[in-house]
């Protein structure tokens, strides 16, 4: 017999038997087994090639598994039970895919960079590399401690240098490239310039300084014209500015009132110059490749939304000397455009705001200002305080102020007030709507609140007497000499008029987004450094140059303070000062970048934390690769394409929802660009994308509202008491602001580190949020023990497996359970393979009681079943069975189709259409043997005596009916 992991267990307490499973010899055992996992590398996963290629003979033959979780940030606070629902869920499917004849890679890292390590650093002054490689090292415990297979070879955090390198080094690669329209990919930005030398390509519109080719260009002004077309690039336009933090943050990154996500501070809009990275150029690939995703619908939903594909027309208006271009979905509502709105960042607001007021001005468009510019002033630093989503809340007062200007309609020749006004955002089609108040809520909202015009060019219905219409119907007021579209439906009517816009000048058709490019830089200590320097002087001191990749990594300097400063006293006129910016004698370096040495500054704005997490699956192929950030054949084998068409990536993807528009949207751009550039075969980073539900649990607060700790929290008479003064209860997600967090080390100390697993999983579907309830873990450790007592008895610790032929119903059992549980495990419903292995184990418990054989045909296929959920239980009896192998490794069993079949069945017996009994019957029997069975039933025979039978109907399987006459 092998040796098992633990060895001459003692009893417990009085009247114990010796060898129950009990929650102490569960985690001796527990223990035991997660030292021999680390010893033996009983998960490690070999490669085809390379380093990591010891053993990959065993699995040559085997498909291929690339599972993993979103990984997570290492917080001191460690893991709550409701951390590793996604990482049990890919653990066991991990296992089960290994047993099924897999070569499995189910990898785990950190994403190590961000602000909370920082702010701790800034109130302690200890290094954040200190605090977070401290959370790694609690985490990485807490994880082996739950006996999760990862390959800890693998595991990296992506502050480690070596990760970071090829993190600057992928940024060099978007830096160096430039997405080519007609193409419709990334190319080298070498090869823009070569075209742009040969005349082949023209430089895009708005690059060029005005009226000069690019042959009469000086070398810094091309050098500025590329430097527009580059996929990362500098720009300065309104980002949302945090002074509490620091930092500018993404419009992901801030609340609909306008503060921080992290932290609850103020969020301002303010013009700065940041690192920008071109995501909307992608925006179309983006949206179409979700439909080759295996993705829930309702995150494609999510990320469709956020993208915000819309068509329409561009529609050109002359004002005062400019012209301001206008996006619409609804060109054909142009005659009832009676005036226009610009958001108060528009570049255009400054050239178009008036001296002074006309006379006659209505005082509801001045805002009581004495002048247009002191209107707009003031406007556009109110709506610097308020977030773009609070902008756009429905139901908010419309506010506004007029430039003093007036726009030409185009297709009327009419004149229209020109206002700004925060509900309209510069990142949004042109930053500026023609506002039609008979068909637009937001347009009739301002309209009324201003005094202007409304006319409708859609006919409402007759008892329509509500103010804008969004529906459908024929245009009305659309007529004149110019154009007719009267009578026109919508689809009909947006052709004419766009037709007629192009054919006049004034506009074309056109498709925009919602999606704005990337903002890529922090203001930040505890980042990525940018690979990024500029020359200390010159008329080229503005441009960027990367540093060439032998210069890889460029290292994060110590620094003796890591606040980032603010200048001006106001808040939403202050501006940042990067830490890294008061490290002088990093800042300041002398290079030698192939035009002899030179003395140049280093960027000091860090990459956001998204950086990492954009590509780092790649790097779990070898992270150890110190030449390229990923081996092409490498890639190829775990995340290649499996047949034409097919986008490749990760073949399962666990993660949190909240991840949808950040994370997974900024991955998918880096993974394209990876792809267009040669780097990798796969098209997507992961095919296959599920999200985990939410653990929720009892909350509980006091007389002033505040949250107190769960934990101590006691019923006493239907009353829930904190300290002895009553709390209310609630419900809520999991989490530190609620106080109702339980963690794994609880659970574990507790029940054991099988039972908290089986638990996890027993209380629903992977993908479907379930509540906490500590106590309820009780079933499953009872589950665990009745399994332990089929195999083990408890009094002696014998094996009570001997080769006995099991009884049919016994053979029934075990092959409807593991189809089942094959089921379940293939669908990430765990809990049915729970359900379906709790009734096997009751089966035998009934049908071999204590002191009886059990069939080791049963037994053995049992303790492989229950393997992925239990591992450590399950190793444990397998080694008691006699194997001297993992059972990791053990094939899962399969179903043998025979005993899926019944060998009765059950029909329903009808008299006249009415059930009158259910008889049983072979499975096999055909419709004279149901006959003969229904009329030998005494409730039917009844039914029939002295009746005359005019038909019998018999559907084998199914049913007999007797029509009586």
């Amino acid at each position: 017999m092998s040796q098992t992991a633990s060895q001459n267990t003692e009893p417990t307490a009085d009247g114990v038997p010796p060898h129950r499973y009990t929650p102490a010899l569960a985690q001796q055992i527990e223990l035991a087994w997660q030292d021999r996992w680390a010893a033996e590398g009983t998960f490690h996963t070999p490669n085809p090639v390379g380093r990591l290629s010891e053993g990959f003979d065993r699995v040559a033959d085997r498909p291929k598994a690339f599972l993993m979780d979103m990984f997570p940030y290492p917080s001191g606070a460690g893991l709550h039970v409701g951390h590793p629902l996604g990482y049990l869920g890919t653990d066991v499917t991990s296992r089960f895919l290994r047993m099924d004849g897999h070569n499995v890679l189910h990898p785990m890292g950190y994403d190590a960079f961000g602000l909370p390590a920082e702010q701790y650093a800034v109130q302690t002054g200890q290094h954040p590399r200190v605090t977070t490689e401290a959370n790694i090292a609690a985490i990485s415990a807490q994880l082996r401690r739950l006996g999760v297979d990862h390959d800890t070879r693998r595991t990296f955090a992506t502050i480690d240098p070596g990760y970071y390198k090829w993190t600057q080094w992928i940024f060099r690669q978007v830096f160096e490239a430039w997405f080519d329209p007609e193409a419709g990919k990334a190319r080298p930005i070498t090869e823009l310039v070569t075209e742009l030398d040969a005349g082949t390509r023209q430089p895009a519109d708005g690059t060029l300084p005005e009226g000069r080719t690019w042959a009469e260009l000086t070398p810094v002004e091309r050098r500025r014209v590329v430097d527009a077309h580059r996929l990362a690039y500098r720009h300065e336009a309104p980002v949302n500015w945090c002074p509490g933090l620091g930092t500018v943050l993404s419009n992901e990154e801030v609340t609909p009132d306008g503060r921080s996500e992290r932290g609850n501070f103020p969020v301002f809009r303010r013009p700065l110059t940041q690192w920008m990275m071109r995501i909307t150029s992608y925006a179309e690939r983006l949206l179409t490749d979700l439909d080759r995703l295996d993705w829930s619908d309702s995150l494609k939903q999510m990320q469709r939304n956020w993208i915000g594909r819309s068509t329409g027309a561009r529609v050109r208006f002359a004002v005062a000397g400019e012209t301001v271009e206008v996006f619409t979905t609804r060109p054909d509502t142009l005659f009832g455009a009676t005036y226009l709105v610009l958001a108060p960042e528009h570049p255009l607001v400054g050239a178009l705001t008036a001296a002074q007021w006309p006379e006659g001005t209505d005082p509801r468009w001045t805002a009581g200002a004495a002048t247009p510019a002191e209107a707009v002033a003031a406007y556009q630093r109110q709506a610097s305080r308020r977030s773009e989503l609070d902008r756009q809340a429905e139901g908010r007062e419309k506010t506004g102020v007029w430039l003093g200007a007036t726009a030409r309609n185009p297709l009327t020749g009419a004149d229209l007030p020109v206002f700004i006004a925060d509900y309209v955002l510069t990142g949004y089609g042109t930053g500026a709507i023609m506002a039609v108040p008979g068909e637009d809520p937001r347009d009739w909202d301002f309209a009324q609140e201003f005094g202007l015009p409304v006319v409708r060019t859609v006919q409402p219905p007759a008892d329509f007497d509500g103010g804008a219409y969004t529906g459908t119907g024929p245009m009305i007021n659309s007529s004149n000499e110019q154009l007719s579209l009267d009578g026109l439906d919508k689809a009909a009517a947006i052709a004419r008029v766009t037709e007629w816009l192009v054919a006049n000048g004034s506009g074309e058709a056109t498709t925009t987004y919602k999606l704005r490019d990337w903002l890529f830089s922090r203001q930040r200590y505890w980042g990525e450094p940018f690979p990024i320097v500029y020359a200390a002087d010159g008329e080229d001191a503005d441009l960027p140059i990367a540093v060439p990749e032998s210069m890889l990594p460029v290292l994060l300097p110590d620094v003796d303070d890591y606040s980032p400063k603010t200048f001006a006293d106001d808040e939403a006129d202050s501006k940042p000062e990067p830490p890294l910016s008061r490290a002088t004698e990093w800042t300041t370096v002398t290079l030698d970048l192939g035009d002899g040495p030179r003395s140049y500054r280093r960027e000091t704005n860090t990459m956001p934390n998204w950086a990492g997490s954009c590509w780092y699956y790649l790097r779990y192929l070898d992270p150890a690769d110190d030449e390229r950030f990923v081996d092409p054949e490498l890639e190829a084998y775990w995340m290649g394409p499996r047949e034409p068409g097919d986008v490749g990536g990760v073949d399962l993807y666990v993660g949190g929802v909240e991840h949808a528009v950040l994370h997974l949207l900024y991955a998918r751009f880096w993974h394209k660009v990876l792809f267009d550039l040669g780097h990798v075969s796969s098209e997507e980073p992961f095919r296959r994308l599920v999200n985990q539900g939410y653990i929720s649990a009892y909350a509980y607060t006091d007389e002033r509202g505040f949250h107190v700790p769960a934990a101590e929290v006691v019923e006493r008479d239907g009353q829930y008491l904190y300290e002895g003064a009553p709390v209310t209860r609630e419900y809520g997600k999991m989490g530190k602001s609620l106080k109702n967090v339980v963690t794994p080390d609880e659970m574990i100390a507790m029940f054991g580190a099988d039972t908290f697993r089986v638990y996890e999983m027993s209380t629903g579907p992977l993908d479907q949020s379930r509540p906490w309830e500590t106590k309820a873990a009780v079933g499953s450790q009872r589950l665990l023990q009745r399994l332990w007592r089929v195999v083990v008895d408890e009094e002696s610790g014998a094996v009570r497996a001997a080769d006995v032929e099991p009884d049919d119903e016994t053979s029934r059992a075990l092959h409807r359970a593991i189809e089942a549980v094959r089921d379940g495990m293939t669908t990430l419903r765990f809990n049915i393979a729970i359900a379906r292995i709790t009734e096997l184990t009751n089966h035998l418990t009934s049908a071999c009681p204590p002191g009886t054989p059990v069939p080791r045909s049963v037994a053995e296929p049992l303790v492989l079943l229950v393997a992925p959920l239990a591992p450590h239980l399950a190793e444990e009896l397998w080694a008691r069975l006699g194997h001297a192998d993992s059972v990791a490794w053990a094939p899962f069993p399969v179903a043998e189709e025979r005993w899926l079949v019944d060998d009765t069945v059950q029909v329903a017996v009808q008299v006249n259409g009415k059930v009158r009994a259910q008889v049983a019957v072979p499975a096999d029997a055909d419709a004279a043997a149901l006959e003969a069975a229904a009329r030998a039933d005494e409730r039917i025979a009844g039914h029939l005596a002295g009746a005359t039978v005019r038909r019998v109907v018999a559907v084998p399987g199914r049913l007999v009916n007797f029509v009586l006459g």
